[in-house]
């Protein structure tokens, strides 16, 4: 049975209006950033939310800063009445689903863009937030960056892309002030870029990782999985399969890098993939190591036709 509608807030203002008005009641807040087209990676999320505070708020905003001109944000999938009926059915339901159209100002170079992340065509969604910098400065100017964190990985194939995700999570973290936020693994250098910007920055807000949740045949659940065809699904799931190889061979004895990499590269390009990192780095300071001699993290980038997808798994040692 289907739990009440959460409360749709738009305005940055009343939702912090809303959070202010809960913490006075002496209620915590429980936080799930997301861009919304759910799936059931998102949806354990937010019942993991439900396990560390009284209220639960999932923000469903398309982040224009994290894409650069040439990628994807006209086509990120989107579907926010199928999104709200999803987090209907989650036990105890969602407080508040914060919703907003545009959380940047883009001065009056570009004043459509208004409907970055609402109702405008394919034209205004592709402007991006890298617009913002003309107009002689009026538009949006500043950006939050973890300096070291994000220079690996996939910072070196989107190199704005985790400067626009620390800024926007800022804004979100200021406007919704919640106790506690979930992050899901499979975006395992993006939580570790959150957990040091929380750290470093003095944010009263814990940070929880939660782990990846995955399709029967192991794919981990990706909101971009919609675009790939029936071959490259199948292609695709050559990551998760040569990543628990990798695994099972490290956990029995194989510990250097280079050959556990070059076996999972070999297996993507076989089945028809094209790799944009494998890269094994120590889980807490994302730093690359030659040989697995404490817990590291193995991650994936690779592209299957159009689509670029991400996945890694823990080796503990």
């Amino acid at each position: 049975m289907a739990n009440k509608e959460p409360e749709i807030i738009t305005d940055k203002t009343q939702m912090r209006k809303w959070s202010r008005g809960m913490r006075s009641q002496g209620k915590t807040i429980g936080f799930v950033p997301t861009m919304g087209f759910l799936h059931e990676g998102h949806i354990a999320l937010v019942k993991e939310a439900r396990n560390h505070a009284d209220l639960v708020v999932v923000s469903i905003y398309v982040n224009p800063g994290q894409f650069s001109p040439s990628e994807d944000l006209s086509t990120y999938p989107s579907d926010i009445n199928g999104d709200i009926q999803k987090l209907m059915a989650v036990p105890g339901g969602v407080d508040v689903v914060f919703h907003p159209h545009n959380l940047y100002d883009y001065g009056t170079t570009n004043p459509s863009v208004e409907n970055v992340n609402g109702s405008g065509g394919d034209e205004e969604r592709n402007v991006g937030v890298v617009s913002c910098l003309e107009n002689n400065g009026l538009g949006h100017e500043t950006w939050v960056k973890v300096e070291r964190l994000e220079k690996g990985m996939c910072g070196k194939s989107r190199p704005v892309f985790f400067r626009g995700v620390a800024t926007v999570v800022t804004k979100l973290f200021n406007i919704v002030d919640p106790d506690v936020a979930l992050f899901g693994k499979k975006d395992y250098q993006q939580l570790r870029i959150i957990q040091r910007m929380v750290r470093d920055l003095d944010f009263a807000i814990k940070i929880i990782g939660s782990e990846i949740v995955r399709e029967s045949d192991g794919l981990a659940m990706s909101s971009r999985n919609v675009h790939l065809s029936p071959e490259e699904r199948e292609q695709a799931l050559s990551i998760s399969r040569s990543l628990s190889r990798a695994r099972i061979a490290a956990e029995k004895g194989q510990i250097n890098c280079r050959e556990l990499k070059e076996s999972v590269i070999k297996a993507i390009e076989e089945a028809g993939g094209r790799v944009d990192y494998a890269e094994i780095v120590d889980q807490e300071s994302l730093v690359a190591v030659e040989e697995i001699k404490s817990p590291v993290v193995f991650c994936v980038a690779a592209w299957f036709g159009k689509v670029r997808l991400i996945d890694n798994m823990e080796i503990d040692m």
